[in-house]
């Protein structure tokens, strides 16, 4: 049982709520009552959760060594030594080929948007997790493929508002991640534990995450709130209502901001919005207003 939960930790699934990013065209898309986008999108979920799965075992099996030297990641089954190397490696191409699999299985019309999160993962991997700012783009990246996958993916037009705030805000997520990292590794000083763990914290400092959290954070409420009033989204939705749900987003980044600087949160957005109810609120709240509004009921 403990080698069943040690490879069930390893595949982290509470990280698949991050592909619930493929369902937000279909939300925004109007398309929430058409069954057969309905399935579409779930097969490009779980297509996402396997390929994601692959990349976090790919990502423990090449950072182990140094996620040791990390007061949390040192807990991880592979830097801990309860799951073997061949076993991940296994995992790993399990969740690749199945992943792939219902790719196919599915006849998402933008196949290409799976083979790059999966190319840019490697990558990174490999190497572009060292270039400062760049590491950063390329999570946000493989958020905007998740949007992707659930628009063009499934026949639904993007609208370029939808790519906008998708890319502030997970940019925000990326650069909070980061701060996070310092926070956790004596107190955000640069010293070689931090740099033994993450080469690029040597080029990022506090100071300068702060300015990028600032900046991606203020994006992120602008770009939203223009979304809501602007001329295209009242045309789309046939409402000018949807400015009632910016309070909710504003409370939402404001909380993850406390959390970050205050509570040691921000590290792990996934494990933070299942953990912190204000959080959850805002979000759940979030989504049902959006529903009410977009359905007519307000």
């Amino acid at each position: 049982m403990s080698q069943v939960i040690a490879l069930l930790r390893l595949l982290r699934p509470h990280q698949w709520l991050k592909n619930g990013f493929v369902f937000v065209g279909l939300l925004f898309g109007h398309a929430w009552s058409d069954p057969l986008r309905l399935t579409q999108a779930a097969w490009a979920f779980a297509a996402f959760s396997l390929l994601a799965s692959g990349v976090y075992v790919m990502n423990d099996l090449m950072d182990r060594k140094q996620d040791r030297l990390h007061p949390t990641k040192r807990h991880r089954p592979l830097a801990k030594g309860t799951v073997s190397v061949s076993i991940a490696l296994m995992l790993m191409v399990i969740c690749f080929v199945g992943g792939f699999a219902l790719v196919t299985l599915s006849n998402n019309q933008a196949p290409w948007v799976f083979y790059a999160y999966v190319a840019i993962n490697i990558a990174y991997t490999l190497g572009l997790k060292h270039v400062v700012v760049l590491d950063v783009f390329i999570i946000a990246a493989g958020f905007m493929l998740r949007l992707l996958a659930g628009t063009q993916g499934i026949g639904i037009e993007p609208s370029f508002w939808l790519l906008l705030c998708g890319l502030m805000l997970t940019l925000f997520l990326g650069f909070a991640k980061r701060q996070a990292e310092f926070m956790a590794l004596d107190d955000g000083e640069v010293n070689i534990n931090a740099a033994a763990h993450r080469r690029v914290l040597e080029d990022y400092t506090p100071e300068m995450l702060n300015q990028f959290i600032t900046i991606a954070s203020a994006a992120v409420i602008i770009s939203y709130s223009l979304y809501t009033v602007s001329a295209e989204t009242v045309a789309m939705h046939g409402t000018t209502k949807l400015i009632y749900t910016v309070p909710l987003v504003i409370y939402g980044m404001f909380r993850y901001l406390f959390l970050l600087h205050r509570l040691g949160g921000g590290g792990d957005p996934a494990r933070q919005l299942m953990t912190d109810p204000h959080l959850m609120g805002a979000v759940v709240g979030w989504l049902l207003l959006v529903v009410t509004i977009l359905q007519g009921w307000l």
